[in-house]
């Protein structure tokens, strides 16, 4: 069991809190269940998930923007945090949250907080991973996402977010929406995605795509396991199985899973934020057979400190092996964290070292 006074370090030390059901840690960090879309506090009773399917977030602000839903059995939103920078960060999203169109500034929201603006933009952006415009920007596309399954028109939708024109709100929509909002607004129906499986030494794998590129690579032990994961993924788009057409990609994927290949090239359709896509750029830059630490992607990215949030990047990575998120490792080099389970990892790490 981990000392109280210990700070978990890595998503193992945090699995061990939640394991341990450790109540020390109530406040300091959540964790999410994909199979369930329900976040709790460490400490929380119920039964315990599988490790594949649980995510770390530092605040439950993270977890309930990222879709997951809040315990009704230990209502982690009330836990109070031990870390006066934890405080800090939950305080400032609460404003930025409650501030609707608006976007008060760094000096505002320091006032409103009792730090200066710079000691409160360094905080937060190493707790969050992202300076709090940009979360403000992420909590209005999220309002717009929310208007537009309910019904709401695009221009309504969009105005009502603060946009001032539409071109404003679509030169965003592929990185945030993974479609159009006009699309989006629809339940994704207009989205057509198409998936193969295959099978390789480490399980089973499934390759999904979209017109644009590739949206998905998961790794499983069953068929039935990833494809009910894609249709949690992209639960409104039309998702149909062809086997002939994505041949060739399943194929590239299994050869760079096997260490038969350091590289290839194929065409991505992933969404992501701003901090997510410089840690998948920095993942992509790691040398075949060589890793870095979250520690070091951190720093790379001059956000030294925010290797958990690194390590949630690399965790909400929806194409495995394509963006190498197995590269990056605890410190010292110790294998920690994936979302298809630690041996996988150890293994794709072991072949890509073996291989010329």
């Amino acid at each position: 069991m981990m000392d109280q006074q210990t700070n978990p370090a890595s998503d193992d030390d945090l699995w061990q809190v939640v394991e341990d059901r450790n109540g020390t840690f109530d406040g300091d960090f959540v964790y999410a269940v994909r199979s369930t879309g329900i976040y709790c506090r460490p400490s929380c009773p119920s039964h315990r998930p599988q490790r594949r399917q649980v995510r770390f977030f530092p605040l439950p602000e993270l977890a309930a923007q990222a879709g997951f839903r809040a315990c009704k059995r230990c209502r982690p939103e009330d836990a109070e945090p031990r870390n006066p920078s934890v405080d800090i960060a939950r305080r400032v999203c609460r404003l930025l949250a409650e501030e609707g169109e608006g976007l008060p500034t760094l000096k505002d929201l320091g006032l409103a907080v009792g730090v200066s603006p710079y000691h409160l933009q360094r905080v937060f952006k190493r707790i969050v991973g992202i300076t709090p415009r940009q979360y403000a920007e992420a909590l209005r596309l999220g309002r717009i996402k929310e208007e537009l399954r309910n019904g709401e028109p695009v221009a309504q939708a969009l105005y009502g977010a603060g946009y001032g024109s539409p071109s404003r709100l679509y030169e965003k929509a592929p990185g945030q929406f993974g479609m159009t909002p006009a699309s989006y607004a629809k339940g994704g129906r207009g989205a057509r995605i198409a998936y193969a499986l295959g099978d390789s030494s480490l399980g089973r794998v499934l390759v999904a795509a979209t017109d644009k590129g590739i949206c998905a690579v998961s790794l499983g032990d069953r068929d039935r396991q990833l494809t009910d994961e894609l249709h949690r993924d992209f639960p409104a788009a039309e998702i149909i199985k062809e086997d002939g057409a994505l041949s060739e990609w399943v194929e590239a994927v299994l050869r760079l899973l096997n260490g038969e290949e350091p590289h290839v090239d194929l065409p991505l359709d992933v969404q992501a934020t701003a901090f997510q896509r410089q840690v998948w750029q920095r993942l992509q830059a790691i040398p075949f057979g060589q890793t870095r630490s979250y520690g070091d992607i951190a720093t790379d990215l001059g956000k030294p400190g925010s290797a958990r949030a690194v390590g949630q990047a690399c965790g909400a990575n929806p194409v495995a092996v394509l963006i190498p998120c197995h590269r990056a490792v605890g410190q010292g080099g110790k294998v920690t964290g994936y979302r298809w389970g630690t041996d996988r990892k150890r293994k794709i790490l072991e072949r890509e070292k073996e291989t010329p």
